[in-house]
Protein backbone atom coordinates (compact mmCIF):
# COMPACT_ATOMS: atom_id res chain seq x y z
CA UNK A 1 0.00 0.00 0.00
CA UNK A 2 1.39 3.26 -0.40
CA UNK A 3 1.38 6.26 1.91
CA UNK A 4 1.79 10.00 0.58
CA UNK A 5 3.61 12.10 2.74
CA UNK A 6 1.82 15.70 3.36
CA UNK A 7 5.53 17.73 4.28
CA UNK A 8 8.28 16.20 2.08
CA UNK A 9 5.48 15.13 -0.51
CA UNK A 10 7.39 11.83 -1.45
CA UNK A 11 5.53 8.35 -2.09
CA UNK A 12 6.05 5.51 -0.19
CA UNK A 13 5.03 1.26 -0.93
CA UNK A 14 4.79 -0.36 2.32
CA UNK A 15 3.54 -4.33 2.93
CA UNK A 16 0.69 -1.97 5.23
CA UNK A 17 -0.12 1.63 6.21
CA UNK A 18 3.13 4.03 7.74
CA UNK A 19 2.96 5.81 10.55
CA UNK A 20 5.39 7.82 10.04
CA UNK A 21 7.36 9.01 6.71
CA UNK A 22 10.44 6.79 6.00
CA UNK A 23 11.89 10.00 4.07
CA UNK A 24 10.95 13.04 6.83
CA UNK A 25 9.37 11.55 9.96
CA UNK A 26 6.11 13.00 9.34
CA UNK A 27 2.91 11.26 10.84
CA UNK A 28 0.83 13.57 8.39
CA UNK A 29 0.77 10.44 5.91
CA UNK A 30 -2.43 10.38 2.74
CA UNK A 31 -2.76 5.72 2.27
CA UNK A 32 -6.08 4.77 1.50
CA UNK A 33 -6.85 1.31 -0.99
CA UNK A 34 -8.65 4.06 -2.62
CA UNK A 35 -6.09 6.99 -3.06
CA UNK A 36 -5.18 7.19 -6.69
CA UNK A 37 -8.65 6.05 -7.91
CA UNK A 38 -10.16 8.94 -6.77
CA UNK A 39 -10.97 12.84 -8.18
CA UNK A 40 -13.59 14.70 -6.48
CA UNK A 41 -12.34 16.55 -4.21
CA UNK A 42 -13.88 19.52 -1.49
CA UNK A 43 -11.14 21.90 0.02
CA UNK A 44 -12.03 24.33 2.78
CA UNK A 45 -9.91 26.81 4.36
CA UNK A 46 -9.28 26.54 7.73
CA UNK A 47 -10.93 29.25 10.13
CA UNK A 48 -10.85 31.51 6.87
CA UNK A 49 -11.17 35.10 8.50
CA UNK A 50 -9.06 34.04 12.07
CA UNK A 51 -6.39 32.40 10.30
CA UNK A 52 -6.12 35.63 7.79
CA UNK A 53 -6.21 37.65 10.73
CA UNK A 54 -3.39 35.31 12.58
CA UNK A 55 -0.97 35.68 9.84
CA UNK A 56 -1.23 38.76 9.71
CA UNK A 57 -0.88 39.51 13.73
CA UNK A 58 1.60 36.56 14.53
CA UNK A 59 0.68 37.84 18.23
CA UNK A 60 -2.49 36.35 18.35
CA UNK A 61 -1.39 32.66 17.31
CA UNK A 62 -1.77 31.28 20.71
CA UNK A 63 -4.74 33.22 21.76
CA UNK A 64 -8.64 32.82 21.05
CA UNK A 65 -9.52 34.82 18.26
CA UNK A 66 -13.29 35.80 17.25
CA UNK A 67 -14.32 37.32 14.07
CA UNK A 68 -17.53 39.37 14.07
CA UNK A 69 -19.14 42.31 14.92
CA UNK A 70 -19.49 44.27 18.79
CA UNK A 71 -21.07 43.37 21.37
CA UNK A 72 -24.55 43.05 19.53
CA UNK A 73 -23.47 41.14 17.01
CA UNK A 74 -22.39 37.89 15.54
CA UNK A 75 -19.58 35.40 15.37
CA UNK A 76 -18.59 35.46 11.91
CA UNK A 77 -15.86 32.90 12.60
CA UNK A 78 -13.36 31.80 15.33
CA UNK A 79 -10.17 29.78 15.32
CA UNK A 80 -9.99 26.25 16.97
CA UNK A 81 -8.30 27.70 20.12
CA UNK A 82 -11.75 29.60 20.31
CA UNK A 83 -13.86 26.61 19.67
CA UNK A 84 -12.59 24.76 22.39
CA UNK A 85 -14.03 27.17 24.59
CA UNK A 86 -17.68 26.25 23.29
CA UNK A 87 -17.63 29.35 20.45
CA UNK A 88 -19.08 28.77 17.25
CA UNK A 89 -19.73 30.50 14.09
CA UNK A 90 -23.50 32.48 14.42
CA UNK A 91 -23.34 32.79 18.16
CA UNK A 92 -24.28 35.61 19.45
CA UNK A 93 -21.57 37.82 20.43
CA UNK A 94 -22.61 38.14 24.13
CA UNK A 95 -22.65 34.55 24.46
CA UNK A 96 -18.84 33.76 22.48
CA UNK A 97 -17.43 36.21 24.74
CA UNK A 98 -19.56 34.68 28.15
CA UNK A 99 -18.10 31.52 27.09
CA UNK A 100 -14.36 32.56 26.37
CA UNK A 101 -14.12 36.20 27.71
CA UNK A 102 -10.60 36.17 26.94
CA UNK A 103 -11.11 35.89 23.39
CA UNK A 104 -9.56 39.07 21.00
CA UNK A 105 -12.18 40.39 19.27
CA UNK A 106 -11.69 41.72 15.34
CA UNK A 107 -13.87 43.30 13.24
CA UNK A 108 -14.75 41.56 9.49
CA UNK A 109 -12.18 42.93 7.11
CA UNK A 110 -14.06 41.67 3.98
CA UNK A 111 -11.52 43.34 1.10
CA UNK A 112 -9.13 41.62 2.58
CA UNK A 113 -10.54 38.48 2.61
CA UNK A 114 -12.17 38.93 -0.74
CA UNK A 115 -8.47 39.04 -1.86
CA UNK A 116 -7.04 36.36 -0.43
CA UNK A 117 -10.28 33.92 -1.56
CA UNK A 118 -9.11 35.31 -4.69
CA UNK A 119 -5.91 34.13 -4.75
CA UNK A 120 -6.76 30.59 -3.58
CA UNK A 121 -9.61 30.35 -6.02
CA UNK A 122 -6.98 31.03 -9.02
CA UNK A 123 -4.63 28.57 -7.34
CA UNK A 124 -7.53 25.82 -7.57
CA UNK A 125 -7.65 26.69 -11.33
CA UNK A 126 -4.42 26.45 -11.93
CA UNK A 127 -5.14 22.36 -11.02
CA UNK A 128 -7.96 22.19 -12.76
CA UNK A 129 -11.27 24.04 -15.04
CA UNK A 130 -13.60 22.32 -13.19
CA UNK A 131 -13.92 24.51 -9.61
CA UNK A 132 -17.37 25.04 -8.39
CA UNK A 133 -16.83 27.66 -5.84
CA UNK A 134 -19.38 27.29 -2.91
CA UNK A 135 -18.55 30.62 -0.52
CA UNK A 136 -15.62 32.82 -0.27
CA UNK A 137 -13.17 29.84 1.06
CA UNK A 138 -14.61 26.63 -0.49
CA UNK A 139 -14.60 24.93 -3.22
CA UNK A 140 -15.80 21.63 -5.12
CA UNK A 141 -13.02 20.32 -7.62
CA UNK A 142 -13.39 17.77 -10.15
CA UNK A 143 -9.64 16.60 -11.23
CA UNK A 144 -10.54 13.38 -13.39
CA UNK A 145 -8.10 13.08 -16.36
CA UNK A 146 -5.35 15.75 -14.96
CA UNK A 147 -2.67 12.81 -14.21
CA UNK A 148 -0.66 14.05 -17.45
CA UNK A 149 -1.01 17.47 -16.74
CA UNK A 150 0.61 17.43 -13.47
CA UNK A 151 2.19 14.51 -13.23
CA UNK A 152 0.91 12.90 -10.46
CA UNK A 153 -2.30 11.04 -9.32
CA UNK A 154 -5.04 13.71 -8.09
CA UNK A 155 -4.55 12.89 -4.39
CA UNK A 156 -0.56 14.14 -4.96
CA UNK A 157 -1.50 17.13 -6.65
CA UNK A 158 -4.05 18.19 -4.06
CA UNK A 159 -1.30 17.94 -1.41
CA UNK A 160 1.21 20.17 -3.45
CA UNK A 161 -1.89 22.44 -3.64
CA UNK A 162 -2.30 22.59 0.30
CA UNK A 163 1.86 22.73 1.00
CA UNK A 164 1.78 25.67 -1.75
CA UNK A 165 -1.53 27.42 -0.58
CA UNK A 166 0.44 27.12 3.10
CA UNK A 167 3.85 28.27 1.58
CA UNK A 168 2.47 31.27 -0.55
CA UNK A 169 -0.76 32.79 1.70
CA UNK A 170 0.29 31.83 4.96
CA UNK A 171 -3.24 29.96 5.71
CA UNK A 172 -4.27 26.76 5.87
CA UNK A 173 -6.99 23.56 3.86
CA UNK A 174 -8.32 20.84 4.32
CA UNK A 175 -9.12 18.60 1.81
CA UNK A 176 -12.00 15.63 1.27
CA UNK A 177 -11.12 13.48 -1.30
CA UNK A 178 -14.13 10.85 -2.56
CA UNK A 179 -16.59 9.92 -5.54
CA UNK A 180 -19.22 11.96 -5.10
CA UNK A 181 -19.72 15.71 -3.90
CA UNK A 182 -21.30 14.93 -0.62
CA UNK A 183 -18.75 12.65 0.44
CA UNK A 184 -15.77 14.63 -0.20
CA UNK A 185 -17.54 17.33 1.67
CA UNK A 186 -18.26 15.22 4.61
CA UNK A 187 -14.25 14.06 4.37
CA UNK A 188 -12.90 17.59 4.40
CA UNK A 189 -14.39 18.17 7.82
CA UNK A 190 -13.12 14.85 9.59
CA UNK A 191 -9.45 15.96 10.08
CA UNK A 192 -9.27 19.74 10.52
CA UNK A 193 -7.22 21.80 10.40
CA UNK A 194 -5.18 20.77 7.47
CA UNK A 195 -6.66 17.56 7.18
CA UNK A 196 -6.62 15.08 4.30
CA UNK A 197 -9.38 12.59 4.37
CA UNK A 198 -10.83 9.79 2.10
CA UNK A 199 -14.37 8.30 1.54
CA UNK A 200 -13.76 5.62 -0.86
CA UNK A 201 -16.29 3.83 -2.66
CA UNK A 202 -16.09 0.47 -0.92
CA UNK A 203 -16.15 2.08 2.79
CA UNK A 204 -18.48 4.90 1.94
CA UNK A 205 -21.79 3.21 3.23
CA UNK A 206 -20.80 1.31 5.72
CA UNK A 207 -19.03 4.80 7.07
CA UNK A 208 -22.41 6.48 7.02
CA UNK A 209 -24.63 4.79 8.61
CA UNK A 210 -24.17 5.70 11.89
CA UNK A 211 -23.79 9.45 11.49
CA UNK A 212 -26.93 11.48 12.02
CA UNK A 213 -29.36 12.42 9.06
CA UNK A 214 -28.29 16.22 10.28
CA UNK A 215 -24.51 15.70 8.47
CA UNK A 216 -26.56 15.42 5.11
CA UNK A 217 -26.39 18.78 3.11
CA UNK A 218 -29.98 20.85 3.72
CA UNK A 219 -31.13 19.25 6.46
CA UNK A 220 -31.74 21.90 8.87
CA UNK A 221 -33.41 21.45 12.67
CA UNK A 222 -36.78 20.99 11.53
CA UNK A 223 -36.02 18.66 8.89
CA UNK A 224 -34.37 16.77 11.22
CA UNK A 225 -36.76 16.62 13.69
CA UNK A 226 -39.75 15.65 11.71
CA UNK A 227 -37.31 12.91 10.66
CA UNK A 228 -36.41 11.90 14.10
CA UNK A 229 -40.38 11.63 14.71
CA UNK A 230 -40.85 9.26 11.82
CA UNK A 231 -38.19 7.04 13.09
CA UNK A 232 -35.12 8.32 11.26
CA UNK A 233 -32.18 9.56 13.44
CA UNK A 234 -29.55 8.02 11.86
CA UNK A 235 -28.59 8.19 8.20
CA UNK A 236 -28.02 4.08 7.68
CA UNK A 237 -32.13 4.65 8.91
CA UNK A 238 -32.74 5.57 5.66
CA UNK A 239 -31.19 3.18 3.38
CA UNK A 240 -33.87 1.02 3.19
CA UNK A 241 -36.64 3.22 3.91
CA UNK A 242 -39.84 3.37 2.08
CA UNK A 243 -39.55 6.20 -0.63
CA UNK A 244 -43.10 7.01 -0.11
CA UNK A 245 -43.10 7.32 3.53
CA UNK A 246 -39.75 9.60 3.09
CA UNK A 247 -41.69 11.81 1.04
CA UNK A 248 -44.59 12.58 3.08
CA UNK A 249 -41.79 12.78 6.16
CA UNK A 250 -39.78 15.32 3.58
CA UNK A 251 -41.02 15.82 0.86
CA UNK A 252 -39.68 15.75 -2.41
CA UNK A 253 -36.39 15.82 -1.07
CA UNK A 254 -37.15 12.19 0.16
CA UNK A 255 -35.72 9.98 -2.54
CA UNK A 256 -32.55 12.12 -2.38
CA UNK A 257 -31.91 11.18 1.06
CA UNK A 258 -32.22 7.91 0.29
CA UNK A 259 -29.76 8.00 -2.60
CA UNK A 260 -27.31 9.92 -0.02
CA UNK A 261 -27.72 6.95 2.47
CA UNK A 262 -26.57 4.34 0.07
CA UNK A 263 -23.52 6.33 -0.98
CA UNK A 264 -25.27 7.58 -4.19
CA UNK A 265 -24.65 11.32 -5.46
CA UNK A 266 -24.72 12.04 -9.06
CA UNK A 267 -24.12 15.59 -8.94
CA UNK A 268 -21.29 17.19 -11.28
CA UNK A 269 -18.81 19.76 -10.22
CA UNK A 270 -20.14 22.70 -12.25
CA UNK A 271 -17.58 25.34 -12.59
CA UNK A 272 -19.98 28.90 -12.52
CA UNK A 273 -22.36 28.93 -9.54
CA UNK A 274 -25.47 31.01 -10.42
CA UNK A 275 -25.27 33.89 -7.59
CA UNK A 276 -28.94 33.30 -5.88
CA UNK A 277 -29.23 37.05 -3.80
CA UNK A 278 -27.31 39.93 -3.08
CA UNK A 279 -27.56 41.57 0.15
CA UNK A 280 -26.53 43.64 2.52
CA UNK A 281 -27.63 43.62 6.26
CA UNK A 282 -26.52 45.46 10.18
CA UNK A 283 -26.97 44.53 13.53
CA UNK A 284 -27.95 47.49 15.51
CA UNK A 285 -26.13 48.68 18.42
CA UNK A 286 -29.48 48.76 20.73
CA UNK A 287 -33.08 47.54 19.44
CA UNK A 288 -35.29 49.63 17.43
CA UNK A 289 -38.60 49.59 16.63
CA UNK A 290 -39.82 53.29 15.29
CA UNK A 291 -40.04 53.14 11.68
CA UNK A 292 -38.25 56.58 11.55
CA UNK A 293 -35.08 55.28 13.09
CA UNK A 294 -34.55 52.17 11.09
CA UNK A 295 -35.61 54.36 8.12
CA UNK A 296 -32.28 55.83 7.09
CA UNK A 297 -30.47 52.46 7.82
CA UNK A 298 -32.10 51.07 5.24
CA UNK A 299 -31.62 53.31 2.89
CA UNK A 300 -27.52 53.08 3.56
CA UNK A 301 -28.22 49.01 3.02
CA UNK A 302 -30.01 49.99 -0.15
CA UNK A 303 -27.16 52.02 -1.42
CA UNK A 304 -24.67 48.89 -0.43
CA UNK A 305 -26.99 46.47 -2.30
CA UNK A 306 -27.15 48.29 -5.78
CA UNK A 307 -23.19 49.03 -5.55
CA UNK A 308 -22.85 44.88 -5.07
CA UNK A 309 -25.89 44.57 -7.87
CA UNK A 310 -23.72 46.84 -10.05
CA UNK A 311 -20.28 45.20 -9.37
CA UNK A 312 -22.04 42.09 -10.35
CA UNK A 313 -24.08 43.10 -13.31
CA UNK A 314 -27.28 41.96 -12.52
CA UNK A 315 -30.41 43.03 -11.62
CA UNK A 316 -33.05 41.83 -9.56
CA UNK A 317 -36.62 41.49 -9.59
CA UNK A 318 -37.92 40.34 -6.09
CA UNK A 319 -36.54 42.57 -3.64
CA UNK A 320 -36.53 40.85 0.08
CA UNK A 321 -36.09 42.62 3.84
CA UNK A 322 -34.97 40.81 6.34
CA UNK A 323 -35.60 41.39 10.13
CA UNK A 324 -34.37 39.91 13.17
CA UNK A 325 -36.26 40.50 16.51
CA UNK A 326 -34.88 41.15 19.94
CA UNK A 327 -35.48 37.27 20.77
CA UNK A 328 -33.84 36.50 17.72
CA UNK A 329 -36.75 35.26 15.71
CA UNK A 330 -36.36 36.17 11.68
CA UNK A 331 -38.98 38.05 9.82
CA UNK A 332 -38.41 37.94 5.92
CA UNK A 333 -40.87 39.80 3.63
CA UNK A 334 -40.60 39.89 -0.26
CA UNK A 335 -42.11 42.02 -3.37
CA UNK A 336 -41.79 41.42 -6.84
CA UNK A 337 -41.10 44.72 -8.92
CA UNK A 338 -42.84 44.96 -12.14
CA UNK A 339 -39.25 44.90 -14.07
CA UNK A 340 -35.68 44.19 -12.53
CA UNK A 341 -33.55 46.92 -10.96
CA UNK A 342 -30.02 47.81 -9.97
CA UNK A 343 -30.97 51.13 -8.25
CA UNK A 344 -30.63 52.16 -4.45
CA UNK A 345 -34.19 54.17 -4.75
CA UNK A 346 -36.27 51.36 -6.18
CA UNK A 347 -34.71 48.78 -3.87
CA UNK A 348 -35.28 51.95 -1.20
CA UNK A 349 -38.93 52.50 -2.27
CA UNK A 350 -40.29 48.76 -1.98
CA UNK A 351 -38.32 47.96 0.94
CA UNK A 352 -39.50 50.73 2.77
CA UNK A 353 -43.01 49.68 1.59
CA UNK A 354 -42.41 46.38 3.65
CA UNK A 355 -40.65 47.70 6.57
CA UNK A 356 -43.38 50.45 7.22
CA UNK A 357 -45.67 47.51 7.36
CA UNK A 358 -43.40 45.45 10.04
CA UNK A 359 -43.43 48.40 12.45
CA UNK A 360 -45.73 47.82 14.92
CA UNK A 361 -44.13 47.82 18.08
CA UNK A 362 -41.48 45.28 18.04
CA UNK A 363 -38.52 45.75 18.26
CA UNK A 364 -35.81 44.66 15.89
CA UNK A 365 -31.89 44.21 16.62
CA UNK A 366 -30.81 43.51 12.56
CA UNK A 367 -31.81 44.73 9.40
CA UNK A 368 -31.28 44.05 5.85
CA UNK A 369 -32.39 44.43 2.19
CA UNK A 370 -31.56 42.15 -0.70
CA UNK A 371 -32.75 40.99 -4.47
CA UNK A 372 -33.06 37.97 -6.29
CA UNK A 373 -34.50 36.36 -9.43
CA UNK A 374 -32.04 38.18 -11.71
CA UNK A 375 -31.60 39.46 -14.91
CA UNK A 376 -29.11 41.34 -17.46
CA UNK A 377 -28.78 44.89 -16.51
CA UNK A 378 -29.87 45.77 -20.21
CA UNK A 379 -33.72 44.73 -19.12
CA UNK A 380 -33.65 46.71 -16.35
CA UNK A 381 -34.57 50.29 -15.04
CA UNK A 382 -36.43 51.69 -18.04
CA UNK A 383 -39.95 52.73 -17.61
CA UNK A 384 -43.05 53.05 -19.24
CA UNK A 385 -45.02 55.65 -20.37
CA UNK A 386 -46.54 55.65 -17.41
CA UNK A 387 -43.16 55.26 -15.05
CA UNK A 388 -41.35 58.62 -16.29
CA UNK A 389 -39.55 58.57 -12.58
CA UNK A 390 -37.73 55.69 -13.33
CA UNK A 391 -35.53 56.58 -16.18
CA UNK A 392 -34.39 60.07 -14.20
CA UNK A 393 -33.73 58.15 -11.17
CA UNK A 394 -30.99 55.48 -13.55
CA UNK A 395 -29.42 59.63 -14.51
CA UNK A 396 -29.82 60.74 -11.30
CA UNK A 397 -27.39 57.12 -9.47
CA UNK A 398 -25.75 57.38 -12.58
CA UNK A 399 -24.14 60.66 -12.23
CA UNK A 400 -23.88 59.99 -8.49
CA UNK A 401 -22.18 56.71 -9.14
CA UNK A 402 -19.39 58.62 -11.79
CA UNK A 403 -18.95 61.12 -8.66
CA UNK A 404 -18.46 58.49 -6.19
CA UNK A 405 -16.22 56.37 -8.29
CA UNK A 406 -13.99 59.71 -8.64
CA UNK A 407 -14.06 61.24 -5.43
CA UNK A 408 -14.63 58.32 -2.75
CA UNK A 409 -18.10 56.99 -1.79
CA UNK A 410 -18.39 59.58 1.11
CA UNK A 411 -18.14 62.52 -1.59
CA UNK A 412 -22.46 62.48 -1.92
CA UNK A 413 -25.25 61.12 -0.37
CA UNK A 414 -28.50 61.60 0.20
CA UNK A 415 -29.72 63.53 3.29
CA UNK A 416 -31.29 61.07 4.57
CA UNK A 417 -28.45 58.44 4.98
CA UNK A 418 -27.23 61.00 7.49
CA UNK A 419 -30.11 60.72 9.77
CA UNK A 420 -29.23 58.89 13.16
CA UNK A 421 -31.85 56.85 14.80
CA UNK A 422 -32.80 58.62 17.91
CA UNK A 423 -32.15 55.01 20.10
CA UNK A 424 -28.25 54.61 19.20
CA UNK A 425 -26.90 54.03 15.42
CA UNK A 426 -25.80 50.78 13.42
CA UNK A 427 -22.74 49.43 12.90
CA UNK A 428 -21.21 49.11 9.35
CA UNK A 429 -23.60 46.78 7.01
CA UNK A 430 -21.70 43.53 6.25
CA UNK A 431 -22.06 41.75 2.65
CA UNK A 432 -24.13 38.22 2.45
CA UNK A 433 -23.77 37.72 -0.98
CA UNK A 434 -24.45 33.46 -1.07
CA UNK A 435 -20.98 33.57 -3.17
CA UNK A 436 -19.06 35.12 -0.60
CA UNK A 437 -19.57 33.85 2.49
CA UNK A 438 -17.64 32.02 4.17
CA UNK A 439 -18.63 28.57 5.32
CA UNK A 440 -19.46 29.14 9.54
CA UNK A 441 -18.04 25.37 9.91
CA UNK A 442 -14.59 26.55 7.91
Amino acid sequence: MRSLCRDCLSDHEAAGPLRRCPACGSPRLVCHAERDALSLAHIDCDAFYATIEKRDDPSLQDKPVIVGGGKRGVVSTCCYIARTYGVRSAMPMFKALKACPDAVVIKPNMAKYAAVGREVRQMMRDLTPLVEPLSIDEAFLDLAGTERLHHASPAATLARFARRVEDALGITVSVGLSYAKFLAKVASDLDKPRGFSIIGRAEAVAFLADKPVGLIPGMGPAGVARLAEGGFKLIGDLREAPVDRLFRLAGKDGPRLKNLANGIDPRQVTPERETKSVSSETTLDVDLSAFEDLEPILWRLCEKTSKRLKAQELAGRTITLKLKTADFQSVTRAARLPEPTQLAARLFAAGRDLLKRECKGLRYRLIGIGASDFSPPVEADHGDLADTVTPRLKAMEGALDALRARFGDAAIGRGLSLRLPQRGPAEPATSRNAAEEEDPDG
